[in-house]
C-alpha cells in the first residue's frame, strides 16, 4: 500500500480540508495516509470524519506551521519542527513515498529541495500543471511558478521531465513538446526562447517548435515548456477566466424563466463543464526534479482537491516517476543533450 504524507497545516482551510480529504482518499483510493501537524488538533478533527479511527490514517506531531506570509528561506532555517518539514522528512526517510501540501509554494519547494534532495542532472525543480484541452487529453505545462528566471538548459530539463509526466501518467505514446512563445516562427520570442530553441531541437523528443498562448487549450501540444514567470501568469489567468465564465453562466441561467428551465434541462452538461475546468479535480501540481514525490496544491484547496492530490501523488509514486526521470536525464546527460547550453 502506497503511503502519502500530508502537510495538514498548509492550506487556507487547514486542517479541516486536509483531514477530510485524507479520509476520502483512505476510503476510496486504497492508500495509507500520514497527517502531519499538532497531534491534539488533528486527532479531534479526524474523529469528526472517522469516529472509529478504522481507516489507515496515522498522525505525526509537528509543533510549528509555515504561513503564506513567511519567507521560504527564513522559515526553513527557523521553523525546524514545521508541518511541511516533518512531512518532507517522512518522504526522505522512507516512511512515505510522496507528500501533499497546500502551503506556501516557495516554502514547500525550498523544503523539498533541501530535505529530500534533487535528482542528479536537474538544476532546479519545476512545477507541472495539467490544463484541460479541446481534445480531451490534458496538456502538461511546465514550469508554472517554481522558477521566475530560467536558462535554456533548465528549459531542456523541464522538457524531459514534462515528457516523462505525459507518457507515464497520461499514457501519451509520443508527446508533442512545444516551447511557449509569442509566435510559431523560430525567430520570434525573447532571448530565452530563442536561445532554448536549438537546445530543445537536440533532444530525443517529439519537439514541434514554438507554440502560442492559445495552444494551451487546443490540444495541439501534449507538453508546453516555459519559464516559471510566464507559466504562473498563464495559470493564474486561466483560473481567473474559469471563475468568470462560471459566474457569468450562473447569472445568465438565473436571469429569466426560460433560462432557468434551460438550466434544469442542461444541468448535467453544466456539471460536466464545471468538473472539466475545476482545479480541484486535477489535485495539484507535481514538483518535478526532487527525490521522492511532491504535490503542491492551491492554497484554497478543499477536501476534494486534497483527495485528488493524494490520488496524483499515489499514481506518481506507484509509477516511480522520479526514478524514471532520473534514469532518462542520466542517459541524456551522458550524450550531452541537456547540458548543451547555459
Amino acid at each position: 500500500m502506497v503511503t502519502i504524507a500530508i502537510d495538514a497545516m498548509g492550506g487556507d482551510n487547514a486542517p479541516k480540508a486536509e483531514v477530510e480529504g485524507a479520509v476520502q482518499a483512505a476510503r476510496s483510493l486504497g492508500v495509507r495516509v500520514i497527517l502531519v501537524g499538532p497531534e491534539e488538533l488533528l486527532s479531534r478533527e479526524l474523529l469528526s470524519f472517522d469516529p472509529g479511527r478504522d481507516l489507515p490514517i496515522e498522525i505525526r506531531n509537528a509543533t510549528e506551521r509555515v504561513t503564506m506570509e513567511d519567507n521560504p528561506a527564513k522559515a526553513f532555517r527557523t521553523k525546524k519542527d514545521s508541518s511541511i518539514r516533518i512531512t518532507s522528512r517522512l518522504v526522505r526517510d522512507g516512511f512515505a513515498q510522496g507528500l501533499v501540501s497546500a502551503g506556501n509554494t516557495g516554502a514547500v519547494m525550498t523544503t523539498c529541495k533541501l530535505v529530500q534532495g534533487m535528482i542528479p542532472g536537474v538544476d532546479r525543480p519545476a512545477l507541472a500543471s495539467a490544463f484541460p484541452t479541446l481534445k480531451g487529453n490534458p496538456v502538461v505545462v511546465i514550469d508554472v511558478g517554481a522558477n521566475v528566471d530560467s536558462t535554456p538548459r533548465m528549459l531542456a530539463q523541464f522538457a524531459v521531465m514534462g515528457d516523462c509526466y505525459s507518457r507515464i501518467i497520461f499514457r501519451t505514446p509520443n508527446p508533442r513538446v512545444g516551447l511557449l512563445s509569442i509566435g510559431e516562427e523560430e525567430h520570434k520570442g525573447n532571448e530565452l526562447t530563442r536561445s532554448a530553441m536549438p537546445v530543445l531541437k537536440t533532444l530525443r523528443l517529439n519537439f514541434i517548435g514554438n507554440v502560442e498562448g492559445r495552444d494551451l487549450y487546443t490540444g495541439y501540444a501534449d507538453v508546453i515548456v516555459c519559464d516559471g514567470f510566464v507559466g504562473n501568469v498563464a495559470l493564474k489567468v486561466s483560473e481567473g477566466l474559469v471563475d468568470v465564465i462560471k459566474h457569468m453562466l450562473r447569472e445568465s441561467l438565473a436571469a429569466t424563466l426560460t433560462s432557468k428551465i434551460g438550466y434544469v434541462l442542461s444541468k448535467s452538461a453544466f456539471a460536466e463543464f464545471k468538473k472539466r475546468v475545476d482545479y480541484s479535480e486535477y489535485g495539484g501540481a507535481p514538483l518535478l526534479g526532487i527525490k521522492g514525490i511532491g504535490i503542491i496544491c492551491h492554497g484554497r484547496s478543499n477536501a476534494n482537491a486534497i483527495k485528488n492530490a493524494i490520488r496524483v501523488a499515489a499514481e506518481f509514486a506507484s509509477a516511480h516517476v522520479d526514478e524514471r526521470i532520473e534514469s532518462e536525464l542520466a542517459s541524456w546527460s551522458a550524450e550531452g543533450t541537456t547540458s548543451a547550453a547555459d
